[in-house]
């Protein structure tokens, strides 16, 4: 049965099925490490997605530091998209109105999770200033690559008390690309630590 509805499949709807499905799979698979602590980095999943800008000379961010051009909000763009797509495509029949409702509820989705995402880390850093302290010394992995000499800021996501969190982060040496691990320096503002590479401090 579920051979021959795949065959009736034009191919569009194929592809469309597909990324839709590949996303839904990635992003139930980023929320299970999130809540458990995982950290994605060390599982080989690479989240510096290439979006043709360079990470030393532009820094697309948006208010608070997210940052817009993450592999994160690719997967929650193609989830609210595709299923958006795939709901409504007998509702809506017109074509180039399907892609722009599918269109804004993945760009929806996008910014609700950056939101939630902004709205959980103000609340951890505004009601538990020690507990960033403590970041100090703390190992983790690079989650947006970290321009060199201070060019710029990258992300890391470090471990501390089982959670995961992200914050900026920049270097004094060379440029740390996504999945190398780090060890924090030094907090140098509320949500922004300066890093070094691990190996640096292995004897």
């Amino acid at each position: 049965m579920i051979t021959s509805w795949w065959v009736s499949l034009s191919l569009a709807m194929k592809i469309l099925w597909g990324i839709t499905l590949a996303a839904s799979l990635i992003f139930i698979i980023q929320s299970i490490m999130t809540f458990i602590g995982a950290d994605a980095g060390d599982g080989g999943i690479d989240t510096d997605f290439d979006t043709g800008f360079d990470s030393e000379t532009a820094d697309a961010t948006v208010d608070g530091g997210t940052n817009l051009y993450t592999f994160r909000n690719l997967v929650n763009f193609c989830l609210g998209f595709g299923w958006s797509a795939i709901l409504l495509q007998e509702r809506i029949q017109s074509v180039p109105w399907l892609i722009i409702v599918s269109v804004l509820v993945g760009v929806a989705l996008v910014a609700l999770v950056m939101y939630l995402f902004k709205w959980l880390s103000g609340m951890q850093q505004s009601g538990n200033i020690n507990l960033f302290k403590a970041a100090v010394g703390c190992n983790g992995s690079v989650y947006l690559t970290i321009p060199g000499q201070r060019a710029g800021e990258g992300k890391v996501q470090l471990s501390i008390n089982n959670s995961v969190r992200e914050y900026s982060a920049v270097t004094d040496g060379d440029t740390l690309r996504t999945g190398a691990q780090i060890r924090v320096v030094e907090v140098l503002s509320p949500d922004t630590v300066l890093v070094e590479p691990l190996e640096s401090i292995i004897i």
